[in-house]
């Protein structure tokens, strides 16, 4: 038997857009440790674009920005598949209706809202939707990010995110009260994602970030995966309500010798 003990169990995952995805590599864990994974995207135009990607894989749609997509998620989950033993929630989205990051102060009141009702608050919906599909001891775990990423370049995704962590907090209090079900964030550092390519100045802070890791390599979306796989697993049953920080030791290393030795060169202008 695996360590993970995942065989013949069934999550859901939302949130998959490409190969490169978090969420893809999920997927691959947990179908390797004998899972079963159904995955659902936006809408079909989505599932057309990731046909050849999924295969015979099973895919329905929920648009999280739809109240009534949301809702009919549940139902759909239960007439097809039964009960899950957990889901997966790699879904984030940020809009810049200026075409470029402004200070935090300038960000216009619709782009805040939508990115924080699709990245933050779907996680709430979901898990009421998925509730009635649920095993008691199943596990749900969404996609955070790194503590230490409060750049600026990152915009109001940061604080958006912190909220996603909130959400996580009280929702695993808030299903305690008749269930056993479990919610974790593993907040990543900056990934190398189709998705991240689209933050303006994002590769900066990524190549930053790799110099500020303990080893000088960049954190790769296969160990994300892994860690989510973890959480979403029995041998994590003693996790609840937590951020796993995985970077790559950057937290903790500010003041590494060959970064600070670099900044303080003379300025040559």
């Amino acid at each position: 038997m695996s360590f993970l003990q995942l065989d013949g169990k069934r999550f859901l995952i939302l949130g998959l857009s490409n190969r490169k995805s978090v969420a893809w590599h999920i997927g691959k864990v947990l179908e390797g440790e004998g899972a079963e994974v159904i995955y659902a995207v936006r809408n079909e135009a989505r599932r057309e674009e990731l046909n050849k990607l999924l295969g015979d894989r099973p895919c329905l749609t929920c648009d999280v920005e739809q109240e009534d997509s949301i809702k009919a998620l549940g139902p759909a989950v239960a007439e097809r598949f039964g009960k899950l033993d957990g889901f997966v929630h790699s879904i984030a989205f940020a809009k810049y209706s200026q075409g470029r990051l402004v200070p935090f102060h300038e960000t216009e009141r619709q782009d805040f809202l939508q990115a924080t009702q699709i990245s933050a608050f779907s996680l709430v919906e979901l898990a009421r939707a998925l509730k009635p599909c649920l095993n008691p001891q199943a596990s749900v775990v969404t996609i955070g990010i790194s503590s230490s990423v409060t750049a600026s370049s990152y915009g109001f995704m940061s604080p958006i995110k912190n909220a996603l962590e909130g959400c996580v907090r009280f929702l695993a209090k808030s299903f305690s009260a008749d269930t056993e079900v479990r919610f974790n964030s593993v907040n990543a550092g900056p990934l190398k994602t189709k998705s991240s390519a689209g933050i303006p100045g994002y590769l900066e802070n990524y190549l930053f970030a790799e110099q500020l890791t303990m080893r000088k390599q960049a954190l790769t979306t296969q160990e994300v995966a892994d860690t989510a796989a973890f959480l979403l697993s029995p041998r994590s049953s003693g996790i609840n309500a937590q951020g796993i920080v995985v970077n790559a030791g950057m937290d903790w290393n500010y003041f590494d010798e060959a970064v600070v030795k670099k900044a303080m060169r003379p300025d040559p202008s």
